[in-house]
């Protein structure tokens, strides 16, 4: 995400730390070209030039000019500052003591409204919350049907009874008290656009209900657009916040440093891919981190603590990093890299892994996690822990076992030497080695440099 503004700001913080001071002209030159960078990643003009100024005023201040590093110093107050346009401390999202607390889900059609809702809803009942989801969004069929479909996957009631929006949310509510739901979730219209039948019927519902919680799904690839679709909702559904959405897509960011400046309200959860587990709490200094190409190890951390199996990820990775590890191991840790999503996705959380432009030259085949664990899995026990015994015969016998061919056993087994060998390493390579050894793991080339 955000690939195109990381790399141009990248390349002008190269020029900025190669400097040995700093002199007003270079400040104004290196901003002009963040101004660019940012106005290009359709954040909105007022956003972009108060970030700026603020930028400015410190840089030529001197916790920057008296600095031994001024050129890292400014690429610290630009992150700075971006935090704060995105939002500054993390708001978590917390709901008030009532029953049921009641949450509005507003937004245009395609911003991942719907689908929005039912992670909502998941998250929440991942809390030990009891849910209710509620399909008043009339004017799409398939929206009702959708949230059906999607309260199943998540294991959340879904009602949506009658042909008027705010009789069907107030039958909602009704039967969250009566089954002792404490969390009702009602999804409102959506249109391809902002109009004004939408708004007065999102206001409507919103009048009846009177929720404790209105959020904006707000795609994050929309960049201006989002802002103005913000800014009416604001006025008829008075937002709590938003939940951005599509961050995993080719987001541009304008619309993650530019919505909560201009509305004032936080930015409570982002949407980071398909699956109902895909909604993340925002953190600013996280974005602001990732945006500005310096990782978001915390994320990670905390990405792989929900995901994967700790006790079984660290005997493996053990075993990994001393190369004492067997094909079963190896078969391990793909299952476990498989859970924390798209490998591209993991080394961009990295810092000191090159920023987009590098990542793109990566050849990822994620279906070379899927075929090499069947590959694996079509082995004896034997053969998984001492794969030395694995001739020509048994080879031949895993290739027709796992719907593979022999060459592609033998790419496993060369990879698996490989990454046996980047592991060993792995002390003392620091995050470009373990670039190198999910990129072993993932099946895929990785672009000089790394690591």
């Amino acid at each position: 995400m955000f690939e195109q503004l990381t790399d141009r700001l990248g390349a002008t913080f190269k020029k900025l730390r190669s400097r040995g001071k700093l002199h007003p002209k270079q400040v104004d030159k290196a901003l002009g070209e963040i101004r660019d960078a940012l106005l290009d990643a359709d954040v909105a003009i007022e956003v972009a030039d108060s970030l700026l100024a603020r930028v400015r005023e410190r840089s030529l201040g001197e916790e920057v000019t008296k600095s031994v590093t001024p050129g890292q110093q400014v690429v610290k107050v630009v992150s700075d500052e971006m935090t704060a346009t995105l939002g500054g401390e993390h708001r978590p999202f917390t709901l008030p003591d009532a029953d049921p607390v009641v949450i509005l889900m507003a937004g245009v059609q395609g911003s991942g409204k719907t689908t929005t809702c039912a992670k909502l809803a998941h998250h929440l009942k991942g809390k030990g919350r009891s849910v209710l989801l509620c399909a008043a969004d009339l004017a799409r069929p398939a929206a009702i049907e959708q949230l059906f479909v999607l309260g199943e996957e998540v294991g959340v009631p879904v009602v949506s009874d009658g042909k008027d929006p705010v009789k069907v949310a107030k039958s909602a509510l009704r039967q969250a008290r009566k089954e002792s739901h404490d969390v009702l979730i009602v999804d409102t219209a959506g249109r391809l656009h902002v109009d004004e039948e939408m708004m007065r019927e999102v206001g409507r519902v919103r009048d009846t209900l009177k929720p404790h919680h209105s959020l904006m799904a707000a795609d994050a690839m929309t960049g201006q657009d989002a802002v103005r679709q913000a800014k009416a909702f604001m006025e008829h559904a008075d937002l709590t916040g938003f939940v951005l959405t599509k961050v995993d897509g080719d987001a541009r960011g304008g619309a993650a440093l530019s919505i909560t400046e201009v509305t004032g309200r936080p930015i409570f959860f982002a949407g980071m891919g398909e699956s109902p587990n895909d909604l993340e709490p925002f953190h600013p200094d996280r974005m602001a981190s990732r945006i500005l190409g310096m990782g978001d190890v915390v994320s990670l951390v905390e990405k792989a603590q929900r995901e994967m199996d700790e006790d079984a990820a660290r005997e493996s990775a053990e075993k990994m990093l001393t190369a004492q590890f067997s094909l079963e191991d190896f078969l391990t840790q793909l299952r476990e890299v498989k859970k924390l999503g798209p490998l591209q996705d993991l080394l961009a959380m990295l810092p000191g892994v090159p920023g987009g432009e590098s990542l793109k030259d990566l050849e990822v085949d994620e279906n070379e996690l899927v075929r090499a664990e069947a590959i694996i899995s079509s082995m004896t026990l034997e053969e998984r822990r001492n794969p030395t015994v694995l001739n020509g015969s048994r080879r031949s016998r895993v290739a027709q076992g796992s719907g593979t061919s022999v060459s592609q056993v033998n790419s496993l087994l060369k990879q698996y030497d490989e990454t046996k060998k980047m592991m060993k390493r792995l002390g003392g390579g620091g995050l470009g080695g373990l670039a190198k050894g999910l990129g072993g793991l993932g099946g895929m080339k990785l672009p000089k440099g790394l690591g």
